[in-house]
C-alpha cells in the first residue's frame, strides 16, 4: 500500500508541501477553478443544442455546418482544460512528494500523461476541432466524388473518439494513486478519501463510458 511505505519526516510529523512551490499550488487551484467552470459550461451547452450524430461522417458534417459557432466553442471548453489540468497534476506532484516521492511521481506522471495524450489527439469525444475544416470543405465541395471524400476522412476522427475514454482511465488512476498519498499527507482526510472514491468509481465508469450513456453523468 502507498500508505504504508509513505516517507515521513523526523518525529513522526506528517510532511508540509514544500513552501518553495508554494506559487505552483496557487496556480494549480486557480487552474483546477477554471477547468471545473469550463466544463460546466460545456455541459450545459451539451443539453441546449441537439446532439451529434455518432457515426456516418456526412451526417456528421452536415450537424457542423449548421450549428458551427456552438460546435466550436464545445471543442474549446472541452480541450483547453487539458492544459489546465496538465498544471493541477504538476502541482500536487510537487506538493506530496514529501510524503512519497515514488508514488506521487508516478501519480503525477500519468494525470499529466494523460491530458497530454488530449492534445496529442485532439478529440473529445463527441467531436473533434479538425472536423469544422472538414465540414467547410465538404460544403464547398462541387462534387459527389468530393463530399465522399470529406466524409471519409471525417470517419477517421470520428474513430478517434475512443481515445478520451483510455485517457479518462488513465487519468483516474492518477487520482487514486496521488489520494492514497494524500492519506499520509497535510491534506484533510476527508479530501483525501473523496480522492480515492473518485478514482476507483472513475477507473469503472470511464472504461464503461461507451456503455453507460447518460448514466456517465452520474459519475
Amino acid at each position: 500500500m502507498v500508505a504504508r511505505h509513505a516517507d515521513r519526516s523526523v518525529g513522526g510529523v506528517t510532511a508540509q508541501p514544500n513552501p518553495v512551490w508554494r506559487q505552483l499550488y496557487r496556480a494549480g487551484g486557480i487552474s483546477a477553478f477554471l477547468a471545473t467552470a469550463a466544463y460546466i459550461v460545456a455541459l450545459l451547452l451539451d443539453f441546449t443544442v441537439p446532439a451529434a450524430p455518432e457515426s456516418g461522417g456526412a451526417a456528421v458534417l452536415e450537424y457542423i455546418a449548421a450549428h458551427r459557432t456552438v460546435y466550436i466553442l464545445e471543442q474549446i471548453l472541452w480541450l483547453a482544460p487539458s492544459v489546465l489540468l496538465m498544471v493541477v497534476f504538476l502541482a500536487l506532484w510537487l506538493a506530496l512528494k514529501e510524503v512519497n516521492r515514488s508514488y506521487a511521481a508516478i501519480g503525477g506522471v500519468l494525470g499529466i500523461a494523460s491530458w497530454a495524450v488530449t492534445l496529442a489527439y485532439p478529440a473529445t469525444g463527441g467531436g473533434a476541432p479538425a472536423l469544422v475544416s472538414l465540414s467547410d470543405r465538404y460544403l464547398a465541395a462541387a462534387t459527389a466524388a468530393e463530399r465522399a471524400s470529406f466524409a471519409a476522412a471525417a470517419e477517421g476522427f470520428i474513430a478517434l473518439n475512443t481515445v478520451p475514454t483510455m485517457v479518462g482511465v488513465l487519468e483516474t488512476i492518477a487520482i487514486l494513486i496521488l489520494s492514497l498519498v494524500m492519506l499520509r499527507g497535510a491534506v484533510g482526510r476527508r479530501v483525501a478519501y473523496l480522492g480515492v472514491v473518485t478514482g476507483a468509481a472513475g477507473i469503472v465508469c470511464e472504461s464503461l463510458k461507451p456503455v453507460l450513456g447518460l448514466g456517465y453523468i452520474t459519475y
